[in-house]
C-alpha cells in the first residue's frame, strides 16, 4: 500500500506482499513468534503477533520447507509486522526422507547466516530451487548439496575457479586435478580425484539452473568427487 502526502506526492510503501521462504522461527513473549523471512526482495525480520495462540490465522502460512505469500508492514522498530500469511507450496515430500530434510534444515541454516551478511535477492532463488528439487525423490541428493554449494560460495564472493588452477594455468582436459583447501582452488594432481568429466559437470552445476543440471544423467561415477570438492570450497 502507498500513502499519499498533503502535497500529492507518494511517499514510501508501508506495506509489501511478498513470497517468502521462512529461514527461523523463534518463539517470543506468550504468544508471538519471530520470523527470519527469505524474499524476492531480500532479507525480512518480522514479528507475527499472536501466531501461537490456537486460532491464530497466520500459523498455517508460515511453514519451513515452503514457498508462502505474506503481507510485511513496516514496524516502529527494525522488526516489520506480519500482516497476513499464506501456504503457496508445501514441500511435503522433504518429510518423508530424513538426510533430504536434515539437509533442508542445513542449507535454510546456512543461507539464514550468510543472508544477514549479504543482503543480496537471489538467495532466495538459491533456497527456492534447492526446495523443489529436495521435494522431487528421483533427484540425486548429492547434486542437489553440490549446486547449492557451488552457489552458496559464489554468492558470498568466492566463486570457485573452474577454468584455471591455483598457478593460473588453464584447466587441461587429460589431467586430474584436487582440490587444494590452502589455495582454495584447484590444483594439477597425479593421483588428482577431478578428472575432466568431473570439471565439466561442476562447470554445468555452477553455470545452469538447479532444474536443468537435474536433468543430466551418467553422473554417478563423479558425483561424489563433485561434491566433495563443493563442500570444502564452501567451508561449511
Amino acid at each position: 500500500a502507498r500513502a499519499t502526502g498533503i502535497d500529492g506526492g507518494v511517499t514510501v510503501s508501508q506495506s509489501e506482499r511478498l513470497q517468502a521462504i521462512v529461514l527461523r522461527r523463534t518463539d517470543y513473549g506468550e504468544a508471538d513468534r519471530i520470523l527470519h523471512l527469505l524474499t524476492s526482495a531480500g532479507r525480512r525480520n518480522v514479528i507475527a503477533k499472536g501466531v501461537r495462540r490456537e486460532k491464530s490465522k497466520l500459523a498455517g502460512g508460515i511453514e519451513l520447507f515452503a514457498l508462502c505469500d505474506v503481507v510485511v508492514r513496516r514496524g516502529r522498530g527494525e522488526l516489520g509486522i506480519l500482516t497476513s500469511a499464506q501456504l503457496q507450496q508445501f514441500y511435503r515430500h522433504i518429510l518423508d526422507s530424513y538426510e533430504r530434510m536434515q539437509f533442508g534444515y542445513e542449507m535454510l541454516k546456512l543461507v539464514n547466516r550468510a543472508s544477514d551478511q549479504v543482503d543480496e535477492p537471489a538467495w532466495f532463488s538459491v533456497a527456492q530451487q534447492v526446495l523443489a528439487q529436495l521435494n522431487n525423490v528421483k533427484v540425486e541428493q548429492k547434486l542437489i548439496e553440490t549446486w547449492f554449494y557451488l552457489h552458496y560460495a559464489g554468492l558470498l564472493g568466492d566463486e570457485l575457479n573452474l577454468r584455471t588452477d591455483v598457478t593460473a594455468h588453464t584447466l587441461s582436459p587429460d589431467k586430474t586435478y584436487m582440490y587444494d583447501n590452502t589455495e582454495k582452488g584447484l590444483r594439477l594432481a597425479e593421483q588428482g580425484d577431478l578428472s575432466a568429466d568431473a570439471i565439466k559437470l561442476l562447470r554445468l552445476i555452477q553455470a545452469k539452473p538447479l532444474a536443468t543440471v537435474a536433468q543430466i544423467g551418467g553422473i554417478t561415477e563423479v558425483i561424489n568427487d563433485c561434491w566433495l570438492a563443493a563442500r570444502q570450497h564452501a567451508a561449511v
